[in-house]
């Protein structure tokens, strides 16, 4: 009997081992957590026109509430980046590389910024219109403008990122894509290679999806509305410069490609 005593013996846990075991991993979870929850978060900033902004709760509801599915691909970002980094999209509808900061939109966005922080630009679309307050010259305002963005950001300790322009789905009559920028977008590109700013061409990313998805598929990812699926839209609505939520999801995920192929530090945080 006591052989039999000391093999069942033998064979209990030992408690004490078990508890320390129990207190090790609980301290370990703990310090993992502490951890995470210190790391300091990376903000991005970004600035630019309507097809990078954030459409809000009031704007939607002027048309059909949040079912209205315009969206700006800097408004779904988020989607693709991790708890670790906080974005604050200051893009404006309507605004030019000139009238973002002729009417105030870049102050609160220098003031707030600081070292370690990165600021997203792109601009274009509204730097084509022919009114004063809006337009510039490609080759020399429209240049300059981006040039003090990319200059006050740094003086901050931040880093800027450049992008070009999205693509605008305007086919001719052989289905072949239309470019619509010229050279502001080629001014964008040169000016990264000049400054060695980071450029993600998403002017040329966006031209090959809408091209893959060809004249008719392409408007998935524009702003296409049925006539009578609101009702301040009775005849329906057609942009082909405006993104829904699938093409703004599209667009930001080729944006989040780009960052990996540039081999920004913030690709690391990427779901």
């Amino acid at each position: 009997m006591k052989s039999i005593f000391v093999i069942e013996n033998q064979n209990k846990p030992d408690m004490t081992q078990t508890l320390k075991t129990l207190i090790t991993s609980v301290f370990v979870v703990f310090l993992l957590i502490s951890f995470k929850s210190g790391q300091k978060k990376i903000t991005i900033y970004s600035i630019g026109d309507s097809t990078m902004c954030d459409f809000s709760p009031s704007y939607l509801s002027q048309f059909g509430g949040e079912n209205y599915p315009i969206r700006g691909w800097m408004q779904m970002m988020p989607e693709f980046f991790n708890e670790q980094v906080e974005i604050h999209n200051a893009a404006r509808s309507g605004r030019s590389s000139k009238s973002f900061r002729t009417e105030g939109h870049w102050k609160p966005v220098i003031e707030k910024l600081k070292a370690g922080d990165y600021v997203f630009i792109m601009f274009g679309a509204n730097d084509q219109k022919p009114d004063t307050a809006r337009h510039t010259d490609p080759e020399s305002s429209y240049r300059e403008n981006l040039l003090n963005y990319i200059n006050e950001t740094k003086a901050k300790g931040a880093h800027p990122v450049l992008f070009t322009s999205l693509v605008r789905r305007r086919f001719d009559k052989a289905g072949k894509l239309v470019d619509t920028y010229g050279e502001y977008v080629n001014a964008v590109r040169k000016l990264g290679k000049e400054t060695n700013i980071p450029v993600i061409d998403l002017n040329q990313k966006s031209a090959d999806l809408v091209t893959k998805y060809g004249p008719e598929e392409s408007k998935k990812l524009f702003l296409y509305i049925e006539p009578g699926k609101f009702s301040k839209l009775p005849e329906g609505k057609k942009d082909d410069s405006h993104l829904c939520v699938f093409g703004a999801t599209e667009i930001a995920r080729l944006a989040a490609q780009g960052l990996k192929e540039i081999k920004s530090p913030l690709a690391a945080y990427l779901k």
